[in-house]
């Protein structure tokens, strides 16, 4: 690790310390995780613990994550939720989805949470065209090549007053790039450029620090 990358590392572990308590289900989940194979991608603790606060702060009570994993970062939002909330979670993989729901079941939540398996832009689809009720709060955490159209998909679930949020937004600056060299980063400056231009959001990105500096892009939904 280089000396800015410690460094960047020293100010997570600062903010996470102080912020953020340790958390025995949370920490079985991380384990879980692990232990099945999953790759280390989750959120961090410390954002987390923000995607907690936002949802807290808009009073959710319906919640959408693209991109499940192990669960971890859908028990951050389910615990942000008014009492008797919903979580929907669409997840690509069988495996992924299992440990997420073996997770999901050890954590006491007044919360249902609904693991959903499959490509997520065919079940976005198929949730706009039956009616489902919309969502406060979007997360959008999967592949990011698909983020734009993600994008797409997600307007018509949302309403006034929504939140949108987006991980891995600024890829350590590679969407600084005019040309970004990599499928995600593209992805990820094609989302950027979206959202800040979009009619219905009004949007920021926030620098998030690890290792590497990446960014959580937060948009609220104006019209």
């Amino acid at each position: 690790m280089s000396a800015d990358g410690a460094r960047l590392a020293a100010i997570d572990a600062y903010i996470e310390r102080l912020f953020v308590p340790p958390d025995a289900a949370l920490s079985a989940n991380l384990r879980r995780a692990e232990t099945a194979g999953l790759p280390p991608i989750q959120v961090s603790p410390s954002e987390g613990k923000l995607l907690w606060l936002l949802t807290r702060m808009c009073g959710a009570r319906r919640a959408l994550e693209i991109g499940t994993l192990g669960g971890y970062s859908t028990t951050w939002l389910a615990r942000g939720l008014a009492p008797g909330g919903t979580v929907v979670t669409l997840e690509l993989s069988d495996a992924h989805a299992a440990v997420a729901r073996a997770s999901l079941a050890a954590v006491e939540l007044d919360v249902t949470v609904d693991v959903r398996v499959g490509p997520a832009a065919a079940q976005l689809a198929a949730m706009a065209a039956a009616g489902e009720p919309p969502f406060d709060v979007v997360f959008i955490d999967a592949d990011k090549p698909g983020y734009e159209a993600y994008l797409g998909l997600v307007m018509p679930l949302v309403r006034v007053g929504s939140l949108i949020l987006a991980d891995n937004v600024i890829r350590d600056g590679a969407v600084l790039d005019d040309l970004p060299s990599d499928d995600n980063a593209r992805g990820a400056a094609a989302f950027n450029r979206a959202v800040a231009t979009h009619p219905r959001l009004e949007a920021i990105v926030v620098p998030i620090v690890r290792q590497v500096v990446d960014g959580l892009a937060i948009a609220l939904v104006v019209r």
